[in-house]
């Protein structure tokens, strides 16, 4: 847990002085005081999920990147690994790390049915020794394996 708590804490603190934010002004922006701040970048304590998710609004990435990377992100609805430079954001700019940009943004799902992801992606990524119709099947598959997917159903 020590070494869950010091990613977390040198995350929050590399954003904060890549931002050019002190302490005091990042606690402003995210409604805690400075002494706050000064915990979480010292280890001491972790920020709340209230916390967390101003601080995602912030500094702009992800509550995973802020807890250090713990677990590899995938977009549920077309199944590529995400980072910080692919999640997509809300409509209030905060990150949304269930989906990528090009699939979720602003609130708005760019594809709306799994024959419209499958055509895109049997068009637009390299078969290798897949016929058309072996890639609509196993994309097919894979697809239906996500939350975004299974919930359509």
């Amino acid at each position: 847990m020590t070494a869950f708590i010091t990613k977390t804490a040198d995350s929050i603190k590399a954003l904060r002085l890549e931002k050019g934010f002190t302490q005091e002004e990042l606690a402003e922006k995210i409604f805690v005081s400075r002494q706050a701040v000064s915990r979480w970048e010292n280890s001491e304590t972790m920020p709340g999920v209230d916390s967390l998710k101003e601080l995602s609004k912030v500094f702009g990435v992800t509550i995973n990147r802020l807890l250090g990377d713990p677990v590899k992100l995938v977009c549920q609805c077309c199944g590529m690994e995400l980072d910080e430079n692919s999640v997509s954001c809300e409509p209030d700019g905060g990150a949304n790390p269930d989906y990528c940009k090009w699939c979720y943004e602003g609130g708005e799902f760019a594809y709306k049915s799994l024959p419209e992801l499958v055509e895109y992606l049997v068009t637009h990524v390299p078969l290798g020794e897949f016929t058309r119709e072996q890639a609509e099947e196993f994309f097919s598959a894979r697809l239906k394996e996500l939350n975004y997917w299974k919930e359509a159903e």
